[in-house]
Order: structure tokens, then sequence, then C-alpha cells
């Protein structure tokens, strides 16, 4: 079976991850929403704004399958069990603040789409969605957490930027916050629990340097990528970097405009940075 993730390993400290920007849309995932509806969910060109990262020697983790099909960027307990026809064994989260996205029908698999259209007309087996997590899920999982332990062995410590793209305004399905016109960029580390402030504000202040405005810990503060793999207290920093796609591309077309290769060339440039930065010498 053709892997639906891409990793390539590196060589430096840093680990970089795209995990929503998949246009490989499985033959079982059997959809009633046109794909051009579906595509709106994507990360769209999200990996192509970072495809320097390897020559850098960085790792890099892309997931070919798309968000709406499975969330990589999910717990596996963030299950909406109401789409299935029949038991899920498995274990299940009751905490109503981890469960947010659930709610809004955006779990490990989608209920619906940003705009609230139901994605299927049929109920989904417990098997179907054991299978999307075995061949998505947990690969994906394996290689971001190989990546940071590999760089953290050679360094000493890692830095993990979990890499997003975000509408210019939300949608009324997407977040806890429809409407919201985004700032620029948005970088999350749950409060300084998944890296070092110092480290995050570092890259704020990167950005901030270029003329963006940037947001921190809001609305955005980071999810299951980062949270699962983050531990600044033992050197392992993970940060979620959101942009803004009207930086980049038409939301409507999907179409780079000619913004992309000046953001591009800021995303190298706050790399680069990172790479010439220890997080242990940070204060």
């Amino acid at each position: 079976m053709e892997s639906l993730i891409r990793y390539i390993p590196g060589s430096a400290p840093l680990v970089l991850d795209s995990p929503h920007s998949g246009v490989t849309y499985p033959d079982d995932f059997r959809s009633v929403v046109d794909l051009a509806v579906l595509r709106r969910a994507e990360d769209t060109h999200v990996e192509k704004l970072y495809d320097f990262a390897p020559g850098l020697g960085i790792a890099w983790i892309e997931a070919l399958f798309p968000r709406s099909y499975l969330d990589a960027n999910r717990d596996l307990t963030e299950l909406d069990v109401s789409l299935l026809e029949d038991a899920w064994t498995e274990p299940l989260s009751d905490d109503p603040v981890f469960l947010a996205k659930v709610r809004l029908g955006k779990g490990l698999i989608w209920r619906c789409t940003d705009e609230g259209l139901d994605i299927y007309d049929r109920k989904l087996t417990a098997d179907e969605v054991r299978g999307r997590i075995a061949r998505c899920w947990q690969p994906y999982h394996a290689a971001v957490q190989q990546a940071i332990e590999a760089a953290h062995a050679r360094h000493g410590y890692s830095i993990h930027l979990n890499c997003h793209s975000m509408p210019a305004i939300s949608a009324s399905h997407a977040t806890d916050f429809p409407g919201l016109v985004h700032a620029d960029f948005v970088i999350g580390d749950r409060d300084g629990s998944t890296a070092s402030p110092a480290l995050s504000g570092l890259v704020c202040d990167t950005l901030r340097g270029f003329g963006y405005d940037v947001s921190y810990n809001h609305p955005y503060k980071g999810v299951e990528l980062v949270r699962r793999y983050g531990d600044p207290s033992s050197q392992r920093h993970s940060i979620q970097v959101e942009v803004n796609r009207k930086l980049y591309m038409d939301e409507d077309s999907l179409q780079q405009h000619a913004g992309f290769e000046r953001l591009k060339s800021h995303l190298r440039q706050m790399v680069e940075r990172l790479l010439a930065t220890d997080p242990r010498d940070l204060r």
C-alpha cells in the first residue's frame, strides 16, 4: 500500500511537520461534499512554503492524506462516536475542554466542514476508523516522534515547528471564535507548556521584525502535535505556527499570488535564525 506520509530525516536540531496540507483523497473516503469544498479545509501550499527545510538538514514530515479524512493533530480519544454504526471499544476522553473540537464536528474524524456541511450521508464502521488510524495517524506520529528524538539525541535539544495555515476570517464551524479576523501569524505553545516562552518570543519578534502582525497563543494555542511532543523541561520545544492564507494565496481559487515568495523568504530567515539558536542559552 502506498504510504500516506512523507518523511525526510534530518541532521539539524529542527523538525518541521505539516499535518494538514495533504491532497491525496483515499477511495474509501466516500464523502458527499464536493471536492472543491473539502479542499478549503486543507492548509493549502504549506508544504511548498517550507520546501527549503530538507536542504538545510531539517527533518520534514508531511501528511499526504487530507485532514477531513483523518486529523493527525487530534488525540485518538477525540472521536465523535455519533459517526459510527457500531461500538467503539477504545478509550474516549470525557474532558469538555479537550473535546471542544469534537463538539464543532472537528474531532479525529471530521463530521462536517468548516461551513457546517455534513461530510457523510452514512455511518462509518469502527473498523474503517481503525484502518485510517493505522494508515495515517500512527505512521505520522511515529515519524514526528522519531525525528524529534533523533534531533534531541544529536544536539541535546530539539525545536519542533508544527506548520499550519489559517483563513483570513474564521468560518462558522472552524473554531470557538467564528468570524474572527486573524492576525498575519499566530504562534502557539500552549501557554509556555510545550516550548520555552523565550524561544516562542524569539519567533514572534523575528516575524514582527519583518512587519507582520503576530498573535501569541490566541486564538490558537497549539493542539495534539505540540502537546504530545513538547517538553521544554527536557529541552524538547514544540511551537505551532499558523500563517494567514491571505499573505500568499487567493482563498477562493487556492492559487498562489505575488506574496508567496516574499513570505517564503521570511519563513526561511525565521528558520535559519532558529538553526543558529540554542534554546538552552535563552533567558
